[in-house]
């Protein structure tokens, strides 16, 4: 069976996260791609030079490994690539759950039951996303934060490293929660919550 070969845009620090879930997933990353000429290699691994289609076959299948939010969504609507994601195999993840094409999930995630997770999101280590959550395509879910149940969050939203989600609690689009953050109450779209309880800073556009 042909094991179509994939490759990672972005030389960054996500990328050798990512590298290295691939490589206990035994699946081999076939280059980088990244806009810096000064960097060669992650890891061991060829950095490829500038994004180039041409460089793939037709089945190849590709992953960002880029932290800004915004970012990964222009590359991914431009790019007309197909879409893997990496999960890593310390991740808690429920049978019923859904994730969508392009998402990474690090090492001791847990999602559990009936949850979505949308396209090009990032769950990071030891994120807890419960039962029924509704995550956006875009979203970045940092380390040790934590979505109690029937939780959305927009479009795009950074939940911040530590921070705690109550349940019910309705994140909009393109929002910034602080680290440490508690949200108890729901959070429009464009905007940056911090403290505890979460209060609004400013707008984020």
């Amino acid at each position: 069976m042909h094991n179509p070969k994939i490759f990672i845009r972005g030389a960054g620090s996500q990328a050798k996260v990512i590298l290295e879930i691939l490589e206990v997933l035994k699946q081999e990353c076939a280059g980088i791609f990244d806009d810096n000429p000064d960097i060669k290699e992650v890891l061991g691994y060829p950095v490829l030079g500038r994004w180039d289609p041409s460089m793939i076959s037709e089945d190849a299948r590709m992953i960002l490994a880029v932290g800004s939010n915004m970012i990964r969504k222009k590359m991914a609507e431009t790019m007309g690539c197909e879409w893997i994601s990496a999960v890593h195999p310390s991740a808690n993840i429920s049978t019923r759950c859904t994730i969508d094409p392009g998402t990474v999930i690090m090492a001791g995630v847990s999602i559990n039951t009936c949850a979505t997770i949308g396209s090009h999101a990032i769950i990071n280590t030891n994120a807890s996303v419960d039962h029924d959550c509704r995550v956006g395509d875009f979203v970045h879910i940092s380390p040790n934060a934590a979505l109690a149940g029937h939780v959305t969050v927009g479009e795009g939203t950074h939940i911040g490293i530590g921070s705690s989600i109550k349940q019910g609690v309705k994140i909009g689009k393109w929002s910034v929660i602080g680290a440490g953050t508690v949200v108890i109450r729901d959070v429009p779209d464009n905007v940056v919550v911090v403290g505890n309880p979460g209060r609004i800073l400013k707008n984020n556009v």
